[in-house]
C-alpha cells in the first residue's frame, strides 16, 4: 500500500482562502460551445452518466465523447452501484434503471478506469474538509464533497479535464486548486 505523504498534503494545501468562496459568472467558466472540439482527455462526473441515461445532456456532449478520450473513475462506479441500491426493487422503473446503469458500467473500458491512489484521496479529503468548512456544507453534501475532490484531483493528477454539469461546486475547486481543468455543460 502506498504511503500518505502528510506533511506534504500540508504544504500543499496552504492556499486556504479562509473565507466563503463565491459562485463567477458562466463566462469566466469553460463551458461546452455549441460545437464540439477536440481537446485534452475528458474525466466524467456521474452526472454526465445520469444525463445520458435520463436523456437531458445537450446533443454537444455527445458529440464530444465520440472525438474526445473518455475516462471513468471509480468514483463514478461507486456513486452509480450507490443509485442501484438505493433504487426500491418494487418501483415499476427500477428494473429498467437498473439494466441500464449496468449497462454503462460494463461498457467502460478497464484500460480506461482510473482508481484514486493513496495521495489523490489524502489531499481530496483535506481539500473536502475545507470546502465544507468554508462554504458551511451539512452532513448531506460532505459525502458529495468528498467525491468530488478525488474526481477533480484525480483529473489533475491524470493530465484530464473534468466533464461536469455541476457548476458551483467545481467551480469552488478551481478556485481553491487554479490548476484543474473542468468543461462545463448545462441540461
Amino acid at each position: 500500500m502506498a504511503q500518505f505523504d502528510f506533511a506534504a498534503a500540508l504544504r500543499w494545501a496552504r492556499f486556504d482562502p479562509g473565507t466563503t468562496l463565491a459562485r463567477r459568472p458562466d463566462d469566466e467558466l469553460s463551458f461546452v460551445g455549441d460545437a464540439a472540439t477536440a481537446g485534452p482527455e475528458l474525466l466524467l462526473d456521474t452526472c454526465v452518466y445520469i444525463d445520458g441515461l435520463q436523456a437531458r445532456a445537450p446533443s454537444v456532449v455527445a458529440d464530444l465523447l465520440k472525438i474526445r478520450h473518455a475516462n471513468h473513475s471509480t468514483v463514478a462506479i461507486q456513486e452509480l452501484m450507490h443509485t442501484v441500491g438505493v433504487l426500491d426493487p418494487k418501483h415499476p422503473g427500477t428494473r429498467m434503471a437498473v439494466k441500464q446503469i449496468g449497462a454503462v458500467l460494463e461498457g467502460m473500458p478497464s484500460h480506461r478506469v482510473f482508481e484514486p491512489g493513496a495521495e489523490t484521496a489524502g489531499r481530496a479529503a483535506f481539500l473536502s474538509g475545507m470546502l465544507c468548512r468554508l462554504q458551511g456544507y451539512q452532513k448531506g453534501n460532505k459525502h458529495r464533497a468528498l467525491q468530488d475532490c478525488i474526481l477533480f484531483l484525480q483529473a489533475q493528477k491524470a493530465g484530464f479535464t473534468v466533464l461536469t454539469a455541476n457548476v458551483a461546486d467545481f467551480d469552488y475547486l478551481l478556485q481553491l486548486v487554479p490548476a484543474g481543468r473542468v468543461l462545463f455543460y448545462r441540461c
